[in-house]
């Protein structure tokens, strides 16, 4: 085997898109994610776990955000029917299109089939292969929240990370040791509020480690530890940039299948119309392939399953040759054994990526034979020695590798927003009587405090795609965040019904603590 470990790392996240409305862009975003990455992931997982000559081991953030529409009764009620009406309209497809058709219904009928079996519950699943020692899974801020844009209030920062603990713990049973820093992002001294809220190790992107103080005597090879007392690992571009970038990378390849060609651009309005849709937008249903990089969408070619998993098989191949290289060179010039750490946003794997999860099916078949061993950060942390003290650096996965993504012309405006709502209810919480009602109207405060802090919402204002989505979910909870401060201040009135009602739309962390949000001594 090769001298060293490859570590997949995973980040599975979605923003608060709960929605009640069937058939809505807000359904559609995790209804997609869930037939296209979740169960397929959970599928690929489970069936490498099952083979008595494959041994997978990954790391998977799960954000508290999706966990929470995971969790949703009326979700998981809907989404059956929701696969159905797909599987029905892939069987009304030109003859050209048959092949495609017939292959990718098989996969959703397959999803459909998981869904009933285990009878939605995926967090279950989750759980079972981290018992099973195949996952390490990592917690997240509580909304994705950028920590960074927080810091002026640390308790606002204390509260993102300490909700997430605790809603980790409500659905697991334990408390996560890891943590996904949202966008890779981290400024000095949070790793003092992440071992206050338990936490002992993260992924940053390779400059967060290289340009740590001193320099790490191994680079991204090996984690390191900050004196706060948390372990980081950096992420090693050569091992990432194959498999993400859709330019250089496998996923661009013209044998699989094309992202933005979807059925739904191409039935008429009126096939649209009988499944509830008012106008043309994407359904999850692609039956064209890549072609080539330069094709326009209507040059597409029908796409071809058993061209792509041939294809699959060979990049899969080249993908593990490639890191055993890496790590055999790395090996004879260092003194220990080398970590490639490659972390990925999980929905690359299936929902960008058509072919992604078989592309790790694939990994997981070949590795012995490549000799490359997968391992996991809980576990590097256990055999590691002692770890060389460094300071990290400010830093993000971001494009440009700091903040500037999150805080600039078409986002920039949100940052005091956030900072007047975060005083005042850190003042609320730390001054406040903790009548019963007092209490209800914090703790609901709280809620709409975080999923206004969302740094998915600050990112798609600056890529400008559903912009008015993004303003208007800002907006929302930010005005009731202030509606029950004027009420908690005696300024304004709340019947029981109407406090009830936000409590059902906005219902995530049901065990929700206001005293993370205390002011510190």
């Amino acid at each position: 085997m090769a001298k060293g470990e490859l570590a997949l790392v995973l980040h599975a996240h979605l923003p608060y898109v709960r929605s009640e409305i069937p058939g809505s862009l807000e359904e559609d975003w995790f209804f997609q994610a869930l037939m296209e990455c979740y169960l397929p992931l959970l599928q690929t997982l489970e069936e490498a776990a099952a083979s008595k000559e494959q041994r997978p081991r990954v790391t998977i953030g799960l954000s508290p955000t999706l966990l929470s529409l995971l969790q949703d009764e009326g979700l998981k009620q809907r989404f059956p029917d929701w696969l159905s009406i797909r599987i029905d309209l892939l069987k009304d497809v030109p003859k050209s299109q048959l092949e495609a058709a017939t292959h990718l219904s098989k996969k959703i009928k397959s999803q459909l089939n998981q869904w009933n079996n285990c009878c939605g519950d995926l967090i279950g699943r989750f759980s079972q292969l981290q018992n099973s020692n195949i996952v390490d899974l990592l917690t997240c801020a509580a909304t994705h929240g950028y920590l960074p844009l927080l810091r002026e209030q640390p308790e606002a920062v204390n509260g993102q990370l300490k909700t997430a603990v605790d809603e980790h713990h409500r659905l697991f049973g334990v408390n996560p040791l890891g943590i996904w820093l949202p966008e890779c992002a981290y400024y000095e001294g949070l790793d003092n509020l992440l071992v206050k809220a338990g936490l002992r190790y993260a992924i940053l992107d390779g400059h967060g480690l290289l340009h740590a103080n001193p320099r790490p005597r191994y680079g991204i090879y090996a984690p390191i530890c900050s004196r706060g007392g948390v372990a980081f690992f950096g992420r090693d571009s050569e091992a990432t940039l194959p498999v993400w970038s859709a330019k250089d990378g496998y996923p661009g390849h013209s044998d699989y299948r094309e992202f933005h060609r979807d059925l739904g651009w191409d039935l008429p309005i009126n096939k649209l119309n009988g499944i509830g849709l008012k106008e043309s937008r994407p359904l999850g249903l692609k039956l064209h392939k890549v072609t080539n990089q330069n094709a326009t969408l209507n040059e597409k070619e029908i796409y071809e399953p058993k061209l792509a998993a041939k294809r699959i098989k060979e990049h899969a191949k080249n993908y593990l040759q490639g890191r055993r290289a890496q790590l055999e060179k790395l090996s004879s010039h260092i003194d220990l054994k080398p970590l490639l750490v490659a972390p990925f946003d999980a929905e690359l794997f299936g929902h960008w990526w058509f072919e992604g999860p078989s592309f790790l099916a694939e990994l997981f078949i070949q590795a012995s034979k490549e000799k490359v061993t997968f391992t996991r950060l809980r576990d590097v942390l256990t055999e590691a020695p002692k770890l060389q003290l460094c300071e990290p650096s400010p830093s993000s996965w971001g494009k440009g590798g700091y903040h500037d993504y999150w805080l600039n012309e078409s986002n920039a405006w949100i940052i005091p927003e956030w900072s007047k709502a975060a005083n005042a209810m850190i003042e609320s919480c730390s001054t406040k009587k903790k009548t019963k009602f007092n209490t209800q109207l914090l703790e609901q405060a709280a809620r709409e405090l975080l999923l206004s802090q969302s740094s998915d919402w600050s990112f798609i204002l600056r890529a400008g795609t559903t912009t008015e989505l993004a303003k208007d979910r800002i907006h929302r909870h930010l005005s009731r965040f202030w509606t029950l401060m004027r009420v908690l201040n005696g300024e304004e009135q709340i019947t029981k019904e109407a406090l009830k009602n936000l409590e059902e739309e906005d219902r995530i962390f049901p065990c929700i603590n206001i005293n993370n949000w205390s002011r510190f001594p």
